[in-house]
């Protein structure tokens, strides 16, 4: 545990306050035995020997762990599966790793045994699912929590629907550009994951106050914009940091609990802010916002530390030319760092989505078809009212508990699709291993299917005559269809594009998120012009049209991908 707080960012506060004389790690402390190179020599003498310039690694030199990336881009094959199984077993008996030299002499540091509770694969699976727990129950009920608030927003500013709509529109955008700009910054190895989360989760609570008190309304438009900015590290980077702490073959597994937030956070907001906006008003919603973040950004502060391996290793590098004197120190990421440019990082932030998106009709389904559910989804939050409301007569409160529906479903998504990874997947793989990435689509074609019969029996069934439950149960099968098909395609992107997988979730998340906000803008004028269920039918029509795409791409996924330039044939 008091490793935990050590590297947590209150931790790193009080070590770099007190020049590290308190919460030490090993090689601080008298009697640590420090590592050797693979020739004997010890490391802690000070040679004169000092490189400049930046090492070209040997294939020798590779660490023990594979990041992500490197992971899903390797065959996995049964080979592979061998090699696994016998690193997984080197942690559990504790072997010293001795330390190599690159080409250009520099030394490499790496983890001190085989079993080192630095690094985060290493730890234990109570302190992972810690970890996991702060990412999940961050900020995601940020964004709907402003709903039930609407009409109060209306009556204070003498704003239409439209205008009173972009409060959560302009959330949903700032969350959408985020991800860009912070997913980069938390792979350079100088940040790290908590580089990017601290400063923006302190922004996040701090600019939550004002946005509870404004007076006018630009002003609130422009904070709610800033609200979504600050709160999209979880949304670009919560990925990256469970596939820090857990093994590529289960990494799914603990993804979808992730995914599962990503999808119940906005729709606790709702539930959360129902019964306080009918005695308080709006802006009694957005004071929960702070009341629920701040207590998690505190437990973030005190024991939420470091997954990026890249960066661990790298403080561990500097920790030891400090204490050592040896200057020909270094760790892998920051050979890497050091053959950064800005100008890469820019163009595979910004420049990267848009030109595969653009060039690879795969990429482009992918993210039309995610946009498409995902606008749809976020237009629920403006045909609730409607339904609930004006047809069943339910109060603000009983409007918000509705919401709830949207947990169970992603409960009943959780355990469908672990059970069939633990059932049929991983054993599958074990066995013939991995196979073409089109195979992990075979989920999502059930699924394509159940998601227009979700939206037809909640349009058609939203009526006086019959019970609300019903339609209740047409949420639970279109959001449980949603959430099987956002899981198959994020496993499917990385392993068929795994060089470009961050800015392909990048551009990812930011043409959900633009969509998204359009179909709040335009989804209340629809369904009021249309009626529910003419709106909702013709929602329902463009998923048909999606099972079609979703075929194609199971069908002829593998042809496209070898005729793409960025895909792994």
């Amino acid at each position: 545990m008091l490793d935990t707080f050590r590297d947590a960012p209150l931790g790193q506060l009080i070590r770099l306050i007190t020049r590290n004389k308190f919460l030490l790690h090993p090689e601080e402390r008298e009697g640590f035995q420090f590592p050797k190179l693979v020739t004997g020599e010890p490391i802690n003498q000070t040679s004169g020997e000092t490189t400049e310039r930046a090492a070209t690694l040997d294939e020798d030199a590779a660490p023990l762990e594979l990041s992500m990336e490197r992971q899903m881009s390797q065959e996995y094959s049964r080979e592979r599966l061998e090699i696994d199984e016998e690193l997984d077993l080197e942690k559990t008996k504790s072997r010293p790793i001795s330390l190599q030299k690159s080409k250009d002499g520099f030394v490499l540091v790496d983890w001190y045994t085989t079993d080192d509770p630095e690094n985060p694969q290493n730890w234990s699976q109570r302190k992972k699912i810690f970890v996991l727990t702060q990412i999940c129950f961050a900020m995601y009920g940020g964004s709907s929590i402003y709903v039930l608030g609407e009409q109060g927003v209306m009556d204070r500013f003498n704003v239409g629907n439209a205008a009173a709509a972009m409060g959560l529109a302009i959330y949903v955008i700032g969350y959408g550009i985020g991800p860009l700009m912070f997913a980069p910054l938390s792979e350079i190895p100088a940040i790290g994951r908590n580089g990017v989360y601290t400063p923006t989760f302190i922004l996040f609570v701090i600019l939550s106050i004002p946005t509870a008190v404004v007076d006018n309304y630009a002003g609130l438009l422009v904070l709610r914009f800033l609200q979504g900015l600050f709160s999209s590290p979880c949304l670009a980077n919560g990925g990256a940091s469970v596939g820090d702490m857990f093994d590529l073959l289960i990494l799914p597994l603990y993804l979808s609990s992730w995914t599962a937030a990503c999808f119940w956070g906005p729709a606790l907001g709702p539930v959360v802010a129902g019964y306080a906006v009918t005695a308080k008003g709006f802006r009694w919603s957005l004071w929960e916002l702070v009341w629920m973040s701040a207590p998690i950004l505190v437990v973030y502060l005190i024991a939420c530390p470091e997954t990026s391996a890249e960066t661990i290793l790298r403080r561990r590098a500097q920790r030891l030319r400090k204490l050592t004197g040896r200057t020909d120190l270094r760790s892998q990421s920051e050979i890497k760092q050091a053959n950064m440019k800005f100008s890469s990082v820019f163009a595979d932030a910004i420049i990267k989505p848009i030109e595969i998106m653009v060039k690879d009709p795969a990429v482009s389904f992918t993210n039309v078809y995610t946009a498409l559910t995902y606008g749809i989804y976020y237009s629920f939050f403006e045909v609730f009212p409607l339904v609930y409301i004006d047809i069943y007569h339910f109060n603000l409160g009983e409007l918000g508990l509705t919401f709830l529906t949207i947990g169970v479903a992603c409960l009943i998504g959780v355990i469908l699709f672990n059970g069939y990874l633990l059932l049929y997947l991983v054993p599958d793989i074990k066995k013939r291993g991995l196979r073409a990435p089109e195979h992990r689509l075979v989920p999502a074609l059930i699924a394509v299917c159940t998601l227009p019969v979700g939206y037809f029996l909640f349009g058609w069934t939203a009526r006086h005559s019959v019970h609300w439950i019903v339609s209740m149960i047409g949420v639970v099968i279109l959001v449980v269809s949603n959430f099987i098909i956002f899981q198959c395609i994020f496993v499917y992107l990385p392993l068929s594009y795994p060089q470009y997988a961050a800015s392909l979730f990048a551009g990812n998340d930011l043409f959900r998120a633009l969509f998204a906000a359009g179909c709040v803008i335009f989804s209340r004028p629809m369904f009021i012009h249309l009626g529910v269920g003419g709106g909702v039918s013709l929602l329902a029509g463009l998923a048909v049209v999606g099972i079609a795409g979703m075929v194609c791409l199971y069908v002829f996924g593998a042809k496209l991908r070898a005729r793409s330039t960025f895909a792994v044939a």
